[in-house]
């Protein structure tokens, strides 16, 4: 199979069967959105979604959070994974939100990656979810699902993966995309198990072709 008909017939598919996946982190506005996004990595969404309601309850906006002590903040995340640095990478990205930006989120990636705590994927999933601007952020499950369908080929890191994603995905797509084949990984093409008895695109899949053999 072409690697164009393994695009085509993927993406005709989550299209028709998941046209409304979007993210499953729970926030109002930008600066939560980034909040919620940095709270996430290597920590599961649902989680995240239980620890953030006490948290924008009490800083509701970069002014507020740049005011507080470190302690305040880890206080109120101490069950996320890694706490001690996002608390710090927290307090240190509003007070440059304040600083530098007036307190808004900016749309730019250069901008958005000169925050503490902020990486390209971060930056990406702002983009494309706060500000509806086409990208591919690649996270593990994009990275490894992007890997076993054959979407992506002999892709070494994220960055590598998102070029290769972007040069074969539609614009208009890239946003949608990004959700379809995290939530993909997520619940379907999983890590250690995959369900490939209940995957809609094994058709496609260069990992199940190999495994029928």
């Amino acid at each position: 199979m072409k690697r164009e008909e393994r695009y085509k017939g993927v993406l005709a598919w989550f299209e028709r069967n998941m046209p409304n996946a979007k993210s499953e982190l729970n926030y109002t506005n930008p600066f939560e959105l980034l909040v919620a996004v940095v709270l996430s990595a290597q920590c599961t969404d649902k989680r995240v979604n239980l620890t953030t309601p006490a948290l924008f309850k009490r800083f509701p906006y970069a002014h507020a959070m740049a005011g507080a002590e470190v302690n305040e903040i880890y206080d109120l995340i101490a069950s996320i994974s890694f706490p001690n640095n996002k608390a710090l990478h927290l307090s240190q990205m509003a007070k440059k939100l304040v600083a530098d930006f007036g307190g808004e989120v900016p749309s730019e990636m250069d901008e958005l990656q000169s925050l503490p705590g902020v990486g390209r994927k971060t930056a990406n999933v702002v983009r494309a979810v706060a500000f509806g601007i086409p990208a591919m952020p690649v996270d593990t499950h994009v990275f490894r699902v992007a890997a076993r369908i054959g979407l992506s080929e002999k892709a070494k890191t994220p960055d590598e993966t998102e070029r290769q994603l972007i040069s074969y995905i539609p614009n208009h797509l890239l946003s949608d995309a990004h959700h379809w084949i995290l939530l993909h990984g997520r619940y379907v093409c999983t890590a250690r198990k995959p369900k490939c008895d209940e995957c809609g695109i094994s058709e496609y899949c260069y990992f199940f072709k190999n495994l029928s053999k």
